[in-house]
């Protein structure tokens, strides 16, 4: 089954389905080497109005697309507050992940993008990395992804504090 969080953004600009009619989910659309993955109706806006897939399987491998986590509103910007925001990216991640019948073992690689200093996180720098490196050791025990961090002035989501992109080894099933 599909976990998403409740209104989980892809980015900030997906977070509402479009008023499509009643798909089966998850989709997929053919495309070169692969195919795109849709999981779930609240990522058709950004396949349909921005023109992004919320993942892509290219051969033996699912690249996901960046996840947001930051506060929404009425949230903290603390330390403990950021640890729920990350969690609930990694849940969606998650479920991206179980659209393909894959897990957090299968994740080979993570990028993740951090507005150290930001109006989101009142906390330091060192102080987030803890944070970040914590929960995504909650959902990724060993044996341990690659991983690049980068510091950013910004990201899509004007709340956002880390986007976080996966590359996960995804060899190639038949689903029919």
């Amino acid at each position: 089954m599909l976990k998403l969080a409740p209104a989980a953004p892809l980015v900030a600009l997906a977070t509402l389905a479009s008023p499509a009619a009643a798909q089966d989910y998850p989709m997929h659309v053919a495309a070169p080497g692969g195919e795109a993955v849709i999981p779930a109706a609240p990522y058709q806006r950004a396949w349909d109005e921005f023109h992004f897939a919320p993942a892509r399987r290219a051969g033996d491998w699912l690249y996901i697309s960046g996840v947001v986590a930051g506060p929404r509103p009425g949230e903290g910007h603390d330390v403990e507050a950021y640890k729920a925001q990350v969690r609930r990216a990694f849940r969606t991640i998650e479920g991206l992940l179980e659209a393909e019948g894959l897990t957090f073992a299968d994740v080979t690689m993570i990028n993740s993008f951090h507005v150290w200093e930001g109006p989101n996180f009142t906390g330091t720098k060192a102080q987030q990395f803890e944070a970040f490196s914590a929960v995504k050791d909650e959902f990724m025990p060993p044996p341990h992804p690659a991983w690049t961090a980068v510091g950013s002035t910004g990201l899509i989501a004007e709340t956002g504090v880390t986007e976080i992109q996966m590359i996960a080894y995804a060899p190639q099933v038949s689903r029919r």
